[in-house]
């Protein structure tokens, strides 16, 4: 049974609506590909804050005013409408920033992360690209490839 607004992980409690709402639509599309509770939710999370992150106030109204019942809607093939599974396919890349090493995944419009040193940076990738089953790709400062991390 796909989650709504009034039942949901405890792990989503204190989201801002709009990120909730999200998660929640992220998470039961997970669900429907087959993806477990353990790991559907800590992607759907980061996913939903990345959204937010990149969203315009029209997307983020779009979803904050969604109700239940297009949560829980299906189309035809039975998988949810509105859900972005393609961002879980998005490799996590390490670039640098002008405030030292960001996280930012790939097509991503910001960085979800930004560190002062590069190690940091990759600790953090590694940790949503395990999450999400993608790899990591560190760059040097001068944006080539430095390495591919597949976890």
């Amino acid at each position: 049974m796909p989650w709504d607004t009034n039942d949901y992980p405890s792990s989503l409690k204190n989201l801002e609506t709009a990120v909730r709402k999200k998660a929640i639509d992220i998470a039961n599309a997970m669900l429907d590909e087959g993806y477990g509770e353990g790991r559907a939710i800590p992607i759907a999370i980061e996913q939903a804050r990345e959204w937010y992150e990149n969203a315009d106030q029209r997307e983020i109204q779009e979803v904050r005013k969604m109700s239940d019942r297009s949560l829980k809607k299906r189309d035809d093939e039975g998988k949810e409408k509105d859900s972005r599974p393609e961002l879980m396919d998005k490799g996590e890349h390490v670039i640098t920033h002008e405030d030292g090493w960001a996280v930012k995944a790939e097509d991503a419009k910001q960085a979800s992360n930004v560190f002062d040193n590069k190690e940091e940076a990759i600790d953090r990738a590694k940790e949503i690209a395990q999450n999400k089953g993608t790899q990591v790709i560190v760059h040097k400062k001068d944006g080539t490839i430095q390495k591919r991390i597949s976890l």
